[in-house]
């Protein structure tokens, strides 16, 4: 991490010192009726060729399709200043990385782009809107060529993402895959305009601080993916407030590298203060915390600690399940997918000091497989107060849910209904610990607090 402070303080240095192209000498207007492209990509083209510097975005509203950032090139927004994604999607530009993963086996869309670059930054006090609600969902992956992501960066590094806000995407707001050295900080992210509308996907790089961000998604809002065979690695997410429908803290769902020495402290979860739209999810959330190895991979040496949640439907799962999904295309017509021919692991989980209030009545879990238990979690320091509410006649039914073991089914804290827990449900597991931790429950629930189920 202290390389990646120093290389951020010496980008800075070099910006206070570089040249500024201010979109409208470049051929951008201020008017929402004009096609801003050519002339912001312009500003970026001449920025990058002249050695680097600020291409500045002023106080205005500007239109536009997809633009291609470089190497060195400080995109800078000034207050006041928004840039709209253009609702014709003959303005976005497809393209193809020449990186393999699950999302990039075909042409993709996206508002801003960059791949293969180096010491980029997007910051200032200005917006980036996507205005993703006119995009329609069409099939289950049809983000990449119907509706745009807003911000894409592929195995990139040196990449700053600071103070702007980003809003109203198409699909996922921003993806930063198998990049280096990334910081994101202060950052305000609203996604709540159609489906698919993640807050944040860290996929499958290394070396990230995120801190700071205040997001409010439809679907997960903090996601950590894993779509090649890239993992996760050395990462710190900080002091964010997030709102989600889906998981605010998702590690997950594409696991195909998996997870490692990853660090998320400081988050405060709480229902959206808007509540007259949902795509996806429950209105008080699926999950707060839910760490996935369902494609291959490992997830170890996790830590999660001090979070505070206000709802949600079963705040902590823990899951190692088998769907399988590979990342290499098999028939790009039919868009097969060679699968994955192995359960992966978990093993070197820590949470701690978490409290819950008011969350639905289903209980939390931690599941593997016969054969392939979850190893070594430690949980401490956990208040989880919910609903309760569950009567002796629910039993039976909740009993026989329990027994599909959902191997290959897609991972969701909600999948089973109600637990045989009204606190953990812990089955397929080895060397779980448990210490301080307080179940309540508003109504009466006939549940025990704990349920172990093949359990060393």
């Amino acid at each position: 991490m202290r390389q990646l402070l120093t290389t951020l303080l010496v980008m800075t240095a070099l910006s206070l010192q570089a040249k500024d192209y201010n979109i409208m000498d470049y051929g951008a207007n201020n008017n929402l009726e004009f096609n801003s492209t050519w002339g912001i990509q312009n500003a970026i083209d001449q920025c990058a060729n002249e050695g680097g510097g600020r291409v500045v975005v002023p106080a205005g509203e500007f239109m536009m399709g997809t633009i291609i950032l470089r190497s060195n090139v400080n995109l800078h927004l000034e207050q006041g200043a928004t840039l709209y994604g253009s609702t014709d999607l003959k303005d976005y530009k497809r393209v193809k990385s020449s990186y393999v993963s699950l999302r990039t086996h075909t042409e993709t869309i996206q508002l801003i782009y960059a791949d293969s670059v180096e010491n980029v930054v997007i910051d200032g006090y200005g917006t980036i809107d996507g205005r993703g609600r006119a995009f329609e969902k069409l099939s289950w992956n049809d983000e990449g060529i119907t509706r745009p992501h807003l911000l894409r960066f592929i195995q990139s590094r040196h990449i700053t993402i600071k103070d702007i806000t980003l809003k109203n995407s198409g699909c996922w707001m921003q993806h930063y895959l198998a990049c280096d050295q990334v910081m994101i900080d202060g950052i305000r992210v609203f996604n709540r305009n159609n489906y698919n509308n993640d807050a944040l996907d860290l996929d499958g790089c290394h070396d990230v601080v995120v801190k700071g961000m205040m997001a409010d998604s439809d679907d997960d809002a903090i996601t950590l993916k894993s779509t090649s065979p890239r993992l996760c690695e050395n990462i710190t997410i900080s002091d964010c407030v997030v709102s989600s429908h889906c998981n605010a803290i998702k590690l997950g769902t594409e696991t195909n590298g998996g997870f490692r020495n990853i660090n998320i402290r400081g988050i405060v979860v709480k229902p959206s203060s808007d509540q007259k739209e949902r795509f996806f999810g429950q209105w008080i959330g699926i999950s707060a915390i839910s760490l996935e190895i369902v494609d291959g991979g490992v997830l170890e040496n996790v830590n999660v600690s001090n979070i505070t949640v206000e709802g949600t439907e079963s705040p902590i799962f823990v899951r190692l399940g088998n769907r399988g999904r590979g990342y290499i295309a098999e028939d790009l017509n039919a868009g097969k997918i060679v699968p994955i021919d192995h359960v992966g692991r978990i093993s070197g989980v820590h949470l701690d000091n978490i409290q819950i209030y008011r969350a639905g009545s289903i209980g939390c879990s931690i599941t593997g497989l016969p054969g392939y238990p979850v190893e070594n979690v430690s949980l401490s320091r956990i208040t989880l107060h919910h609903k309760g509410g569950v009567k002796e006649a629910d039993l039976s039914a909740i009993a026989d849910s329990i027994k599909d073991e959902k191997e290959k089914e897609y991972p969701e804290a909600t999948m089973w209904g109600n637990l045989p827990a009204k606190g953990f449900y812990v089955c397929h597991a080895r060397n779980i610990k448990f210490a301080d931790i307080e179940i309540r429950t508003e109504q009466p629930d006939v549940r025990p607090d704990f349920v172990r189920e093949d359990v060393d």
